[in-house]
């Protein structure tokens, strides 16, 4: 995708240095930087304070992090430390846990003086295949913008609602719920986004904003409470979400606020997709509300908000006086709610024979 007119993935590894380089999400959407990731703290630090975040990034960042923590050590039980506190950084998502696991499986038998090396080819594989993955997702989902528009009249606008950013910045590149909208814009396909603003860390406004305005596209950023009024007023056509893990049976884990949007949209009769890789697919749990594991992050993110002040300089400020805050990073979305799952191989029913 780009930024200011240039083509960028979210991580790059540089083999001259020898290290990873990533996009600092927490300092968009005011400043575009890069930062470099070497040693095994600065790639949990980078997952757990969300420099790096999306369930497929975290994935390949992880994926990374445990091989170049090989570099420095490649005993079996500094890979197993090291995966350790990788898969600690962030207990919600499964494709953390699901690329370690491959990258574990890709170096087993290895002999230790090539074991790093092994581990960033596969790395360096599930990168490129990610950026593949979310392409073919958008081509699927392309075809339900197509379908949207043979129903209206020439030109007609088709109204989109996302919430948090399931974007390429939430990928290595393309994204999984805005890549359907990429590759409908690129077809020519008149498109607006309605972009939930997405409280507390709010994803919505910061990231995904940003990245519509990067490829031109139109879109107006919303408070989280508006999309339901939008929906009960015909202003939504569909709405499009990612997800943090998606259980067998089809119930989908997400930022929190997914769910209320669900409902809305069940409620009005719109339709409500998810895009997602298959990596994203937690094969061993069916009843996602008992069985995801959902995050509790620091009550900083609810009680302080980030912006611009009058002078121009990012800064921090208090909103909560005295109160005690909680801060639900995810919930889950029920497969009942869900009209289907936009995956790499096609777009299917949320059960488990599908």
């Amino acid at each position: 995708m780009l930024v200011n007119g240039s083509p960028h993935t979210t991580i790059e590894y540089l083999p001259d240095q020898q290290c990873v380089q990533i996009i600092d999400q927490t300092l968009l959407p005011f400043n575009f930087a890069t930062i470099t990731l070497r040693s095994l703290e600065e790639f949990c630090h980078a997952i757990s304070d969300m420099q790096v975040r999306g369930a497929p990034l975290i994935g390949a960042t992880a994926a990374f992090g445990l091989a170049l923590a090989l570099r420095h050590d490649s005993s079996a039980d500094h890979e197993q430390l090291a995966a350790d506190k990788l898969l600690a950084t962030r207990p919600t998502a499964v494709n953390l846990r699901w690329a370690l696991e491959r990258v574990r499986s890709a170096i087993q038998g290895v002999d230790t003086a090539t074991k790093s090396a092994r581990a960033l080819e596969e790395a360096e594989t599930i990168r490129l295949q990610d950026i593949a993955t979310c392409e073919a997702i958008g081509n699927h989902g392309l075809s339900l913008f197509s379908q949207v528009a043979a129903n209206k009249p020439v030109d007609a606008v088709i109204n989109v609602l996302t919430h948090c950013n399931a974007g390429w910045l939430a990928t290595v590149d393309w994204g999984t719920a805005l890549a359907p909208i990429y590759k409908a814009h690129q077809a020519g396909i008149p498109v607006h986004v309605w972009v939930d603003e997405t409280r507390p860390r709010n994803q919505g406004a910061s990231l995904t904003a940003w990245e519509l305005q990067q490829q031109g596209i139109a879109h107006t950023v919303i408070s989280d409470n508006t999309g339901g009024h939008l929906m009960q007023h015909g202003l939504v056509d569909f709405c499009i979400v990612g997800s943090d893990r998606t259980t067998a049976s089809g119930d989908v884990c997400n930022k929190i606020g997914t769910y209320l949007k669900a409902l809305a949209a069940q409620d009005n009769a719109v339709p409500f997709y998810v895009a997602l890789p298959t990596s994203t697919i937690d094969w061993t749990i069916d009843d996602g509300i008992k069985h995801i594991p959902i995050e509790q992050r620091s009550t900083r993110e609810v009680t302080h908000i980030t912006g611009l002040d009058q002078q121009g300089a990012v800064t921090e400020i208090q909103l909560v006086a005295n109160s005690p805050a909680a801060n639900y990073a995810f919930d889950v979305t029920p497969a009942r709610l869900v009209s289907g799952l936009i995956t790499e191989h096609g777009i299917y029913p949320p059960t488990k024979t599908a």
